[in-house]
């Protein structure tokens, strides 16, 4: 809070620097005649560019954009005449009331912004701290006091699918797949489902996407035929019993999907063309 203080400071310090003097002191910059005249060519190369492309479009005429330019000539001559008193620095009367009433809302309406439009909980010093992460055993705490909930409420298929990726995540794939079973009516309807619980249940037994998995994951085509998760294990299964045409197409289907380049496109590109090679 200590550093936003001085930098708040600092920043009305110097806006006020800016702002002050020539309210007190009643001046006003001067205007030189370089100034308005590199002001008046601008505006006249724009104004040129435009009738040029009007006329290059068909809108305007030969004769219509010759005479329009003389006239923006004309007009720019007039208008970088030197005025006697053009050099003369402007000036007018102090405003000593308007600077000492800036000068007071200045941070009056800093700190009001801020308090609407920004995270006033930031400045507090306890919202600064990083909060300690959870260590493995809070986690695994936390995990097994779920289990021991859906034991005593086991028709409760929301909790169980809870359990069922806390399980996958740690890597207790047969702990995971018995929750999975438990809300399984849950799981058939939804396509994200069945390829998760198809992909826990290969890696609990280590014999691959054969049977179970395998039906699963057609369940989940057939709910949606362009779902990732399942393209990806149905042509994965399709290699593994030496179906080329089905894997084939299984990722040739999912290729429109993943990012041209990345490492999943490249490996399913791979294996396209490994399995183009062995039919």
């Amino acid at each position: 809070m200590t550093q936003f203080a001085l930098f708040a400071t600092l920043l009305v310090v110097v806006v006020a620097a800016f702002i002050l003097p020539p309210l007190w002191l009643g001046l006003r910059a001067p205007k030189t005649r370089a100034d308005r005249k590199t002001a008046n060519l601008t505006i006249f190369r724009d104004q040129l560019a435009e009738l040029e492309r009007e006329k290059a479009e068909g809108s305007l005429a030969e004769a219509d954009f010759d005479q329009a330019k003389r006239e923006l000539q004309r007009r720019l001559l007039e208008e970088t005449e030197p005025a006697v008193d053009e050099a003369t620095p402007a000036s007018h009367a102090p405003s000593r009331k308007t600077a000492i009433t800036i000068l007071l809302l200045l941070p009056l309406i800093g700190v009001l912004g801020y308090g609407v439009l920004g995270n006033p909980r930031a400045l507090d010093p306890a919202e600064a701290v990083a909060k300690p992460q959870m260590t493995q055993e809070q986690i695994d705490d936390m995990v097994n006091k779920l289990a021991e909930r859906m034991k005593a409420n086991p028709d409760d298929p929301k909790g169980w699918l809870m359990l069922a990726r806390s399980y996958k995540q740690m890597g207790r794939y047969a702990e995971a797949v018995d929750a999975f079973n438990h809300a399984e009516k849950v799981v058939n309807e939804e396509p994200d489902l069945l390829a998760a619980y198809a992909e826990t249940i290969a890696m609990a037994e280590g014999k691959g996407l054969k049977g179970k998995p395998t039906q699963l994951v057609e369940k989940a085509l057939k709910l949606d035929p362009k779902h990732g998760h399942s393209l990806f294990l149905a042509g994965a299964a399709a290699m593994e019993r030496g179906d080329n045409k089905q894997g084939i197409a299984h990722w040739e289907a999912l290729l429109p999907q993943v990012e041209p380049g990345s490492e999943i496109d490249q490996m399913l590109r791979s294996g396209i063309e490994k399995m183009k090679a062995a039919k």
